[in-house]
């Protein structure tokens, strides 16, 4: 009882940090739970992923497709507080306006949005509602349960940059110090790979295997580029990775379903 009792601790200590879903009851912090909450990121990402697929299904039967996506899309952000969307701005304005890790890691630490993280935004958003437009016009019952993926697999692929790469920012002020330079935990990433298994059962279809492992080639990607200009990646880099690998997962299933 008190392990089970410990993991919803753990669970809605994750939920709690990557979404703005209320929790019904008093939750302890320290480092320890937060550390411990890493497993259970991916699924959030599930849970993420099914009201998103609730509400792109409950739009498009009331109006359209393109309605229907944008609408989830609206409510993805509402349930994050874009939290994610926010580290992808930062990371657009930082490397695409900073020179040296001094002064990228200084532009990443400022609140405003620049033009590299507009326009970096607007773009993403666009090739994200495009992408899941295709998906839906090709598969309208089976793009629900890419999407469920496709959040949940991008959670967890962001997640194992924790365990692959150096935390660079100042940890004793950032939010995310609990969670930098983890040694590997085995364990986590099996509980936090198994959403992930859950994920695919809802769409039995092996070509997206290969979706998921291009997604975790962007995330081998933009872990060297963060590595070579900074030596590591920061919170917001994590952000960065879930959105850009979410979009990748899009693109590879639209790959797959086409050639293969």
């Amino acid at each position: 009882m008190k392990v089970f009792k410990n993991e919803l601790i753990y669970f809605a200590t994750a939920l709690m940090f990557f979404t703005r879903i209320p929790v019904p009851f008093t939750i302890p912090y320290s480092s320890e739970i937060m550390n411990k909450s890493q497993k259970y990121f991916a699924w959030v990402g599930l849970v993420i992923g099914l009201i998103n697929a609730v509400i792109l299904y409950l739009s498009t039967m009331l109006f359209n497709l393109e309605i229907g996506i944008v609408l989830m899309m609206i409510s993805s952000v509402l349930l994050t507080g874009a939290f994610h969307e926010d580290g992808f701005t930062d990371m657009c304005d930082s490397f695409g306006g900073g020179y040296g890790k001094e002064k990228i890691l200084t532009i990443m630490k400022d609140s405003r949005v620049g033009a590299y993280g507009t326009i970096g935004i607007i773009l993403l958003f666009a090739l994200k509602f495009y992408s899941i437009q295709a998906l839906g016009v090709a598969a309208p019952m089976k793009v629900l349960g890419i999407v469920i993926v496709a959040h949940t697999a991008s959670r967890f692929i962001s997640g194992t940059m924790i365990y692959t790469h150096q935390y660079v920012t100042d940890i004793d002020v950032s939010k995310s110090k609990p969670l930098a330079n983890k040694p590997l935990d085995k364990m986590a990433l099996v509980v936090g790979f198994i959403s992930v298994l859950i994920a695919f059962t809802l769409i039995p279809d092996w070509r997206l295997i290969l979706a998921f492992a291009l997604a975790y080639l962007g995330k081998v990607y933009m872990g060297w580029y963060f590595k070579k200009h900074i030596g590591g990646y920061t919170g917001d880099c994590l952000g960065s990775v879930q959105q850009v690998c979410e979009v990748l997962f899009y693109l590879g299933t639209i790959i797959t379903w086409k050639f293969i």
